[in-house]
């Protein structure tokens, strides 16, 4: 059983309730580091009681953007429990199980009575949410799990192991939330519990709050392709906004230029067949869109772990040929496109530019599926975020591609 992040303001003892939950609902709309802005002004102790009745995981991190000092004078400010429970935490890596425990509370023994539990659990649910009780030996390891309906069914004098679950399921603090909601998927527990490598009992983690922080890694994931930053949210600051984007479109405006210095190379060409300024567009946003696709799939694949060690060859050979194919089709029409327009204008080689546009489609959606593909498995392997500013990268790629490719096909062939 454990202690409910927002079963009860009062239990804190806190200087004014209302204040506490005020702040709480206004720290949970904003990013860590915000929230500590938000703070700051508060006294340490109106700040212990905010974070203790906040999310495990989003409490740690706000508390941890405190200088030293201050961070010292909070935690001491705190319950002992949440304290220890802090402290515990910061051991493991941001973003695993581990930051997101609650310590456990209502832990028995194997010898305990049935009713022994419910006398200490009728003292244990006036501090704490109560939905599991969980018995360990000697050493802390975990032997099983108490659910209240068999606890409530059963006799008085019955010892606690007849009644308990054995061999519970349990997480690992190590492991990474989406690891840990892959591994719960089809256990739909409200409290998983969490143990050492040893199998002792060193916390709970809710799986409303599992959940949670998995929802904000996925959300922030389409931000993080365009350079939006994950802290970045509704009611972050505009200057913080601009802070936080501003250099990404510098960074978008450089790989552009890359882009246009393609097309200067074909100016001569251009100038001789103006109607080709006109699909380059064309060109563009479809290969463009068909990286999107490519990438949005792998960058699923990973998220959920079905790109596993192996199957990237067949993943980009898959990309390939949807590239192929979606170009062989969408070219057909894009050609038939530009004869007509060609045609419209009196251009004599109005066939050869249909041609070219055709080919061009075709090439740049392979090269688009690939590239879609590849991009955030080379993010990946260099130890980067796969989907930072990986749809940035990948704009430059098929706007290089297609461009260059349709540009240098119509010197080739039309001129």
């Amino acid at each position: 059983m454990e202690t409910h992040p927002h079963s009860d303001v009062t239990a804190l003892a806190p200087d004014s309730e209302e204040q506490v939950k005020r702040l709480l609902a206004e720290v949970e709309q904003r990013a860590p580091g915000e929230a500590m802005k938000l703070l700051s002004k508060e006294s340490d102790t109106l700040i212990a009681q905010v974070l203790a009745l906040h999310n495990p995981y989003m409490a740690l991190a706000i508390l941890l953007r405190f200088k030293e000092g201050r961070r010292t004078a909070i935690m001491e400010a705190a319950p002992a429990d949440r304290r220890e429970q802090w402290t515990r935490n910061q051991a493991y890596p941001e973003g695993s199980v581990g930051r997101l425990m609650e310590r456990p509370v209502a832990v028995f023994a194997t010898d305990i009575t049935v009713r022994e539990v419910v006398e200490q659990l009728r003292e244990l649910v006036k501090q704490a949410f109560i939905t599991y009780g969980y018995m360990t030996d000697r050493d802390g390891k975990l032997l099983g799990v108490i659910v209240m309906r068999d606890l409530l069914l059963a006799e008085p004098t019955e010892r606690l192991r007849s009644v308990m679950q054995p061999d519970p399921f349990s997480l690992a603090p190590s492991l990474s939330v989406a690891d840990a909601m892959r591994a719960v998927l089809h256990r739909h527990y409200p409290v998983y519990p969490v143990c050492d490598e040893d199998g002792r009992l060193i916390g709970l983690v809710r799986g409303y709050v599992l959940f949670e922080e998995h929802t904000i890694k996925i959300t922030a994931q389409p931000g993080r392709m365009v350079g939006v930053d994950e802290e970045e949210r509704l009611t972050t600051p505009w200057w913080r906004s601009f802070r936080f984007r501003h250099p990404w479109l510098q960074l978008n405006l450089l790989t552009a230029f890359v882009a246009a210095a393609v097309v200067g190379l074909f100016e001569e060409t251009i100038d001789k067949v103006v109607v080709l300024a006109v699909f380059l567009p064309v060109l563009a946003g479809q290969s463009g869109n068909t990286g999107c696709q490519a990438l949005a799939v792998t960058l699923r694949g990973m998220t959920l772990g079905e790109l596993k060690k192996g199957t990237e060859k067949r993943l980009v050979t898959k990309e390939a040929g949807l590239g192929l194919l979606n170009g062989t089709l969408v070219g057909i029409t894009a050609g038939l496109g530009m004869f007509f327009y060609a045609t419209s204008q009196h251009h004599p080689a109005a066939a050869m530019l249909a041609l070219v546009v055709f080919s061009a489609m075709i090439g740049s959606c392979l090269i688009s599926g690939v590239s879609g593909a590849l991009v955030p498995m080379t993010l990946k392997k260099l130890g980067a975020d796969p989907a930072t500013a990986s749809s940035i990268f990948l704009t430059t790629a098929t706007d290089v591609a297609s461009m260059g490719l349709f540009l240098w096909l119509a010197t080739k062939l039309v001129l």
